[in-house]
Protein backbone atom coordinates (compact mmCIF):
# COMPACT_ATOMS: atom_id res chain seq x y z
CA UNK A 1 0.00 0.00 0.00
CA UNK A 2 2.92 2.48 0.75
CA UNK A 3 4.51 1.72 -2.25
CA UNK A 4 1.65 2.42 -4.47
CA UNK A 5 0.91 4.95 -2.14
CA UNK A 6 4.22 6.65 -2.61
CA UNK A 7 4.03 5.59 -6.97
CA UNK A 8 0.73 7.84 -7.37
CA UNK A 9 2.10 11.19 -5.54
CA UNK A 10 5.58 10.95 -7.90
CA UNK A 11 2.98 10.60 -11.24
CA UNK A 12 0.90 13.48 -9.88
CA UNK A 13 4.37 14.93 -9.03
CA UNK A 14 4.98 14.39 -12.68
CA UNK A 15 2.04 15.51 -14.30
CA UNK A 16 2.21 18.39 -12.05
CA UNK A 17 5.62 19.51 -13.56
CA UNK A 18 4.43 18.49 -16.66
CA UNK A 19 2.04 20.83 -16.76
CA UNK A 20 3.68 23.84 -15.36
CA UNK A 21 6.75 23.45 -17.78
CA UNK A 22 3.91 23.43 -20.73
CA UNK A 23 2.78 26.64 -19.12
CA UNK A 24 5.87 28.31 -19.02
CA UNK A 25 6.75 27.61 -22.96
CA UNK A 26 3.44 28.55 -23.91
CA UNK A 27 3.85 31.72 -22.12
CA UNK A 28 7.04 32.44 -23.66
CA UNK A 29 6.25 31.35 -26.88
CA UNK A 30 2.68 33.88 -27.25
CA UNK A 31 5.18 36.67 -25.95
CA UNK A 32 7.57 36.17 -29.60
CA UNK A 33 5.64 37.95 -31.64
CA UNK A 34 5.76 40.84 -29.17
CA UNK A 35 9.36 40.31 -28.76
CA UNK A 36 9.73 41.12 -32.35
CA UNK A 37 7.52 44.09 -31.98
CA UNK A 38 9.33 45.48 -29.37
CA UNK A 39 12.68 45.36 -30.51
CA UNK A 40 13.06 47.88 -33.15
CA UNK A 41 10.64 50.37 -31.23
CA UNK A 42 13.06 50.12 -27.58
CA UNK A 43 16.47 50.24 -29.81
CA UNK A 44 15.07 53.36 -31.40
CA UNK A 45 14.07 54.72 -27.39
CA UNK A 46 17.60 53.92 -26.12
CA UNK A 47 18.84 55.79 -28.85
CA UNK A 48 16.39 59.33 -28.99
CA UNK A 49 17.22 59.10 -25.52
CA UNK A 50 20.77 59.76 -25.16
CA UNK A 51 20.33 62.03 -27.28
CA UNK A 52 17.75 64.07 -25.73
CA UNK A 53 20.74 63.83 -22.40
CA UNK A 54 19.34 60.81 -20.76
CA UNK A 55 22.44 58.33 -19.57
CA UNK A 56 22.01 54.58 -19.98
CA UNK A 57 20.90 53.95 -16.44
CA UNK A 58 18.25 56.93 -16.67
CA UNK A 59 16.94 54.86 -19.95
CA UNK A 60 17.47 51.62 -18.25
CA UNK A 61 15.17 52.80 -15.30
CA UNK A 62 12.59 53.99 -17.28
CA UNK A 63 12.10 50.94 -19.30
CA UNK A 64 11.71 48.94 -16.06
CA UNK A 65 9.99 51.58 -14.27
CA UNK A 66 7.25 53.32 -16.40
CA UNK A 67 7.13 50.61 -18.98
CA UNK A 68 4.81 52.42 -21.61
CA UNK A 69 6.39 52.73 -24.99
CA UNK A 70 4.51 55.81 -26.18
CA UNK A 71 4.64 57.41 -23.21
CA UNK A 72 8.41 56.96 -22.94
CA UNK A 73 8.98 58.18 -26.32
CA UNK A 74 6.75 61.14 -25.59
CA UNK A 75 8.70 62.03 -22.77
CA UNK A 76 12.06 62.13 -24.68
CA UNK A 77 10.74 64.20 -27.17
CA UNK A 78 9.58 66.45 -24.21
CA UNK A 79 12.74 66.23 -22.53
CA UNK A 80 14.92 67.20 -25.78
CA UNK A 81 12.80 69.96 -26.46
CA UNK A 82 12.83 71.25 -22.60
CA UNK A 83 9.39 71.18 -22.16
CA UNK A 84 8.15 71.46 -18.29
CA UNK A 85 7.68 69.12 -15.95
CA UNK A 86 4.04 69.96 -15.79
CA UNK A 87 3.39 69.59 -19.18
CA UNK A 88 5.36 66.44 -19.23
CA UNK A 89 3.79 64.92 -16.66
CA UNK A 90 0.22 65.85 -17.65
CA UNK A 91 1.07 64.78 -21.23
CA UNK A 92 2.17 60.77 -20.27
CA UNK A 93 -0.87 60.82 -17.76
CA UNK A 94 -3.36 61.58 -20.09
CA UNK A 95 -1.57 58.79 -22.67
CA UNK A 96 -1.42 56.28 -20.47
CA UNK A 97 -5.06 56.10 -19.20
CA UNK A 98 -5.78 53.60 -21.37
CA UNK A 99 -4.02 51.21 -19.10
CA UNK A 100 -6.92 51.59 -16.56
CA UNK A 101 -9.76 50.36 -19.34
CA UNK A 102 -7.37 47.87 -20.36
CA UNK A 103 -6.64 45.99 -16.79
CA UNK A 104 -10.81 46.78 -16.15
CA UNK A 105 -11.15 44.95 -19.24
CA UNK A 106 -9.38 41.49 -18.18
CA UNK A 107 -9.72 42.20 -14.04
CA UNK A 108 -12.84 39.43 -14.51
CA UNK A 109 -10.32 36.95 -15.58
CA UNK A 110 -7.53 37.45 -12.81
CA UNK A 111 -10.18 36.72 -9.46
CA UNK A 112 -7.81 33.42 -8.68
CA UNK A 113 -4.59 36.03 -8.06
CA UNK A 114 -3.80 37.79 -5.36
CA UNK A 115 -3.32 41.04 -4.54
CA UNK A 116 0.09 41.46 -5.65
CA UNK A 117 0.08 39.24 -8.66
CA UNK A 118 -3.08 41.01 -9.88
CA UNK A 119 -0.89 44.42 -9.07
CA UNK A 120 1.85 43.17 -10.87
CA UNK A 121 0.12 41.82 -13.68
CA UNK A 122 -1.31 45.64 -14.42
CA UNK A 123 2.00 46.54 -14.12
CA UNK A 124 3.64 44.85 -17.10
CA UNK A 125 0.61 45.05 -19.16
CA UNK A 126 0.48 47.10 -22.48
CA UNK A 127 -0.72 47.09 -25.50
CA UNK A 128 0.37 44.31 -27.31
CA UNK A 129 0.13 41.70 -23.96
CA UNK A 130 -3.35 42.80 -23.33
CA UNK A 131 -3.99 42.14 -27.44
CA UNK A 132 -2.72 38.17 -26.48
CA UNK A 133 -4.56 37.99 -23.30
CA UNK A 134 -7.17 39.26 -24.49
CA UNK A 135 -7.67 36.73 -26.66
CA UNK A 136 -6.82 33.73 -24.72
CA UNK A 137 -8.92 34.43 -22.04
CA UNK A 138 -12.10 34.46 -23.79
CA UNK A 139 -12.18 30.48 -23.62
CA UNK A 140 -10.20 30.51 -19.57
CA UNK A 141 -12.16 31.20 -16.20
CA UNK A 142 -8.66 30.54 -14.88
CA UNK A 143 -5.74 31.72 -17.12
CA UNK A 144 -2.64 29.52 -16.02
CA UNK A 145 0.04 31.88 -13.63
CA UNK A 146 2.80 30.98 -15.16
CA UNK A 147 1.49 31.26 -18.74
CA UNK A 148 0.58 34.78 -18.22
CA UNK A 149 3.20 36.31 -15.90
CA UNK A 150 6.35 34.55 -18.32
CA UNK A 151 4.55 36.02 -21.15
CA UNK A 152 4.47 39.49 -19.83
CA UNK A 153 8.01 38.88 -18.26
CA UNK A 154 9.23 38.01 -21.43
CA UNK A 155 8.50 40.83 -23.05
CA UNK A 156 8.87 43.21 -20.69
CA UNK A 157 12.64 42.20 -20.75
CA UNK A 158 13.25 42.26 -24.33
CA UNK A 159 11.95 46.13 -24.20
CA UNK A 160 14.41 46.75 -21.45
CA UNK A 161 17.11 44.62 -22.97
CA UNK A 162 16.45 46.52 -26.70
CA UNK A 163 16.24 49.98 -24.94
CA UNK A 164 19.89 49.45 -23.43
CA UNK A 165 21.50 48.64 -26.30
CA UNK A 166 20.00 51.26 -28.45
CA UNK A 167 21.22 53.84 -25.49
CA UNK A 168 24.48 52.47 -25.60
CA UNK A 169 25.13 52.38 -29.28
CA UNK A 170 22.82 56.22 -29.07
CA UNK A 171 26.14 56.90 -27.21
CA UNK A 172 28.73 55.89 -29.53
CA UNK A 173 26.60 57.64 -32.42
CA UNK A 174 27.03 61.15 -32.01
CA UNK A 175 25.72 62.41 -35.35
CA UNK A 176 22.65 61.16 -35.51
CA UNK A 177 21.42 63.47 -38.23
CA UNK A 178 24.19 61.51 -40.14
CA UNK A 179 22.30 58.13 -40.14
CA UNK A 180 18.52 59.64 -40.37
CA UNK A 181 17.88 58.84 -36.77
CA UNK A 182 16.93 62.28 -35.37
CA UNK A 183 13.85 61.71 -37.79
CA UNK A 184 13.02 57.86 -35.16
CA UNK A 185 10.68 59.43 -33.17
CA UNK A 186 8.17 61.38 -35.29
CA UNK A 187 8.33 58.87 -37.83
CA UNK A 188 7.63 56.31 -35.51
CA UNK A 189 4.47 58.28 -34.35
CA UNK A 190 3.20 58.42 -38.01
CA UNK A 191 3.79 54.82 -38.63
CA UNK A 192 1.59 54.19 -35.07
CA UNK A 193 -1.01 56.56 -36.29
CA UNK A 194 -1.35 55.02 -39.23
CA UNK A 195 -1.59 51.60 -37.90
CA UNK A 196 -4.59 52.79 -35.76
CA UNK A 197 -6.47 54.78 -38.52
CA UNK A 198 -9.39 52.32 -39.38
CA UNK A 199 -12.21 54.57 -40.69
CA UNK A 200 -13.26 58.54 -41.24
CA UNK A 201 -13.67 59.04 -37.55
CA UNK A 202 -10.06 58.57 -37.00
CA UNK A 203 -9.09 60.44 -39.52
CA UNK A 204 -11.21 63.51 -38.27
CA UNK A 205 -9.89 63.19 -35.00
CA UNK A 206 -6.49 62.97 -36.36
CA UNK A 207 -6.46 65.63 -38.35
CA UNK A 208 -8.87 67.78 -36.10
CA UNK A 209 -5.87 67.08 -33.26
CA UNK A 210 -2.96 68.41 -35.86
CA UNK A 211 -4.42 71.45 -36.93
CA UNK A 212 -6.00 72.35 -33.31
CA UNK A 213 -1.60 71.70 -31.91
CA UNK A 214 -0.15 73.33 -34.99
CA UNK A 215 -2.40 76.39 -35.10
CA UNK A 216 -1.77 76.62 -31.10
CA UNK A 217 2.27 76.72 -31.13
CA UNK A 218 2.71 79.00 -34.24
CA UNK A 219 0.43 81.64 -31.97
CA UNK A 220 1.47 81.16 -28.80
CA UNK A 221 4.54 78.53 -28.37
CA UNK A 222 5.41 76.12 -25.31
CA UNK A 223 4.13 73.32 -25.08
CA UNK A 224 0.58 73.37 -24.23
CA UNK A 225 -0.26 72.94 -27.78
CA UNK A 226 -0.11 68.57 -26.89
CA UNK A 227 -2.26 68.91 -24.25
CA UNK A 228 -4.83 70.84 -25.39
CA UNK A 229 -5.08 69.17 -29.14
CA UNK A 230 -4.95 65.67 -26.97
CA UNK A 231 -7.71 66.79 -24.77
CA UNK A 232 -9.63 67.96 -27.50
CA UNK A 233 -8.93 65.22 -30.15
CA UNK A 234 -10.42 62.61 -27.26
CA UNK A 235 -13.45 64.79 -26.53
CA UNK A 236 -14.13 65.05 -30.34
CA UNK A 237 -13.59 60.76 -30.54
CA UNK A 238 -15.69 59.97 -27.72
CA UNK A 239 -18.42 62.47 -29.14
CA UNK A 240 -18.23 60.51 -33.13
CA UNK A 241 -18.34 57.35 -31.39
CA UNK A 242 -21.38 57.92 -29.35
CA UNK A 243 -23.21 59.04 -32.31
CA UNK A 244 -21.88 56.04 -34.03
CA UNK A 245 -23.27 53.85 -31.68
CA UNK A 246 -26.87 55.94 -31.49
CA UNK A 247 -27.40 55.83 -35.47
CA UNK A 248 -26.88 52.01 -35.25
CA UNK A 249 -28.91 51.24 -32.21
CA UNK A 250 -32.30 50.02 -33.87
Amino acid sequence: MLFNSSNQKSRKKNVTDKLQKNEIKSGFFKSIPVIFGYFPIGFAFGILAVNAGMNILETFLMSLLVYAGSAQLIAVGLLESQAGLLTLTFTTFLVNLRHLLMSAALAPYLGHLSRLEQAFFAYELTDETFAVHSIDFKNEKKPPKRRIFVTNTSAHLSWIGSSILGAWTGSILTNLEAWGLDYALPAMFIALLVLQTKNWRHIAVAAISLMLSTLIFWNFGGHWHIIIATLTGASVGLALQKQALKDAAP
